[in-house]
């Protein structure tokens, strides 16, 4: 089989360190043959709740799941728990995974929990993952970069407003970009943020869109401008998680031959 071939020396983590693997968005087919592999050999896994969670039910039953939540706006696990966790089940002499959707290190706080297990002299390895700020759109048929529409993209977070004290994007400049915005966790600021980019410049009828649940079986996706988006996304009453898409590239539809 084809994880047997891959299943070598370079895929043995040893006992009594920590993996982050990202699971990638969506549904269990998109993580990675190495996150795979490091999930399989698992003593622990402390997993979050965009994890692929169906992958949990083929682990072996020694393996040890621990739910690590975080909610938006709900019940979450605090980030100082889950540090202690990974360093406790490590020093333990445990294989410990722990499993993210999308990629750990993009608004995955994954580096905080590298330097929680640095301080405990718990050595981590990364599987780098799949990130929703790509796949999302994707899975939607949005590429975020087009020949011809756009040179690059640009991904920030929406968990602040715009005008919130504690945000540090510069949202006027990215409404002078040129670039497609890929707006992750901004679900609540979806409003705030396209009036922000209107007055500094942005087109009102700038294309945008919203996929929401990207990768699984309920996805769903809206097709607006910079003007009516936020309005549809309340309208058809979306909730995270759920991405946006701003630029020329959120109006492309593939035409049938």
């Amino acid at each position: 089989m084809l994880l047997d071939a891959l299943d070598d020396t370079r895929h043995v983590r040893p006992a009594g360190t920590v993996t982050l693997v990202g699971g990638g968005p969506g549904q269990n087919g998109r993580i990675t043959v190495d996150g795979l592999i490091a999930l399989q050999r698992a003593d622990v896994v402390v997993t979050d709740h965009l994890a692929p969670r169906g992958l949990l039910d083929h682990l072996p039953p020694h393996v040890t799941v621990i739910d690590a939540a975080k909610h938006p706006r709900g019940p979450a696990t605090p980030q100082e728990t889950i540090n202690r966790l990974l360093v406790e089940h490590a020093g333990a002499g445990r294989r410990v995974v722990r499993l993210k959707g999308g990629d750990p290190f993009v608004f995955g706080r994954g580096y905080e929990e590298i330097e929680a297990c640095a301080a405990a002299g718990i050595a981590v390895d990364v599987c780098p993952g799949v990130s929703s700020a790509i796949a999302g759109p994707a899975v939607a048929g949005i590429p975020v970069t087009h020949r011809g529409s756009t040179q690059g993209f640009t991904v920030v977070s929406g968990h602040l407003p715009p005008d919130h004290p504690g945000s540090t994007v510069d949202w006027s400049a990215l409404a002078r970009g040129g670039t497609t915005l890929v707006v992750l966790m901004g679900v609540a600021t979806l409003g705030a943020i396209t009036a922000k980019l209107r007055a500094s410049g942005l087109p009102g009828d700038t294309p945008a869109a919203v996929v929401a649940d990207a990768g699984h079986h309920d996805q769903r996706q809206l097709r607006g401008t910079l003007d009516s988006i936020a309005a549809d996304a309340e309208a058809a009453a979306i909730q995270p998680p759920a991405i946006t898409v701003i630029g020329a590239v959120a109006a492309l539809r593939p035409e049938p031959r």
